[in-house]
């Protein structure tokens, strides 16, 4: 019986990470602002810069970070993000002014980009290049499955409230996903294995098409720097992240607003959206191998701008299934491929220091989609005009995908 590769037991760790932090954090992040501004009397500008600080430490420690994973792997990383995790969801159980949440968020951000989609993606990378499309479209269906669990932690705060839930989430946190930090090794190579699990001698024995797989190319962090698509990827990267990182923060407080939505009623359209999303991680999986990335990428911007118009002007269920469909499509398909494609276009040799680098630009996106629309929601008194905006401004990340070509190899 054929040994399973190694890599894979990776994929299956990193998706594992990815269900906790997306059941616990991402799609559920909107239910504790929720809960707060209703309980606490937070405005939306406030509750809203909590989501921002996420983003900005990323961009923060981006570099760091990479540098990091480029030159020791990405075990130990994940470990202690684990930890800060868990100890974040702890801190938030305990919190009563606006300054104390801030703090507890800090905590949990810094758990979540040690332990999150970045450090596990840039592991997954360097033992798949053929198969990496297929390996990441795994890894991100364990975020969009944890999406789907999002009425757990809703219910939890609705039966035995906010402080409860965060306090077992941390505690779950840690004991899960400590044991599944372990799996991770740094590269094949190191261990006497091969990217793919195919050693170069077996390659002509299996029915691997040799025309598609040809020596990786290989830039440094500085010649990546020198390219267009370089910038065009991580600009259009943060675009799409505008309207997700908004969806997850302000969509169920929109839905209580605009529709008198309980929490409970509202996260079941944000289920329904991730159900969509693992539909759409399914199908990013078998069109990254058959159709350009980019051009996928651009369609995915517009399902991504038409879905958070029909969020923003529903007058009943119909609309925010609309909604759910061409957002959890959008997002399904193209997260996996925003890794993926910087990997095909610059290789692995210091995939983690560019993905560092980039992830300092697209914390841009992450940062403006929540704030723009918390601020227009505590001027207008609604999202409406918020969520506009940020709709056209997705639409036009679609442009920027479509141009981003890949680069030249350097000489």
């Amino acid at each position: 019986m054929k040994k399973i590769f190694y890599g894979w037991r990776m994929v299956f760790a990193a998706a594992s990470l990815q269900f906790l932090q997306a059941m616990m954090l991402h799609q559920a992040f909107g239910a504790y602002v929720a809960v707060l501004i209703e309980q606490k009397g937070w405005s939306k500008t406030s509750v809203s810069g909590a989501s921002a600080m996420m983003s900005m430490e990323a961009a923060v420690i981006g570099p760091i970070l990479g540098w990091f994973l480029d030159k020791f792997g990405a075990q130990g990383v994940i470990k202690v993000g684990v930890f800060m995790f868990g100890i974040g969801f702890i801190l938030l159980s305990m919190i009563d002014s606006l300054g104390q949440f801030y703090g507890a968020v800090v905590v949990i951000a810094i758990g979540a980009s040690m332990a999150g989609y970045f450090p596990l993606n840039v592991g997954v990378i360097q033992w798949f290049e053929k198969k990496r499309a297929r390996a990441l479209s795994i890894v991100g269906l364990g975020l969009a499955l944890g999406g789907m669990f999002v009425p757990i932690i809703a219910g939890s705060i609705q039966y035995f409230g906010w402080r409860q839930t965060a306090f077992g989430c941390g505690v779950v946190a840690i004991l899960l996903g400590y044991p599944l930090a372990s799996i991770f090794k740094r590269r094949p190579e190191d261990f006497g294995m091969h990217v793919d699990g195919i050693a170069p001698a077996e390659q002509e024995k299996t029915d691997i098409d040799l025309k598609d797989y040809r020596p990786e190319r290989e830039f440094t962090a500085r010649q990546a720097l020198r390219t267009k698509a370089f910038w065009l990827l991580s600009i259009g990267h943060a675009l799409a992240l505008v309207v997700v990182t908004a969806v997850n923060t302000h969509a169920i407080n929109h839905m209580r607003i605009s529709l008198d939505y309980t929490i409970g009623h509202a996260s079941v359209f944000i289920t329904l959206m991730t159900l969509f999303q693992v539909i759409g991680v399914l199908l990013g999986g078998y069109f990254g191998d058959k159709f350009e990335k980019r051009r996928v990428a651009a369609i995915c911007m517009l399902m991504h701008a038409g879905g958070l118009l029909m969020l923003t002007y529903a007058t009943g269920a119909a609309m925010l299934v609309v909604f759910a469909v061409a957002h959890g499509l959008a997002w399904g398909i193209r997260g996996p491929f925003m890794q993926a494609i910087r990997a095909d276009y610059f290789g692995r040799r210091s995939i983690g220091m560019i993905l560092g680098l980039s992830a300092m630009l697209v914390a841009a996106g992450q940062v403006t989609g929540p704030l723009l629309a918390g601020m227009m929601g505590d001027a207008t008194g609604n999202y409406r005009l918020g969520f506009t905006v940020l709709a056209i401004i997705a639409a036009s990340g679609s442009v920027v995908f479509w141009m981003a070509r890949k680069p030249p190899i350097p000489t």
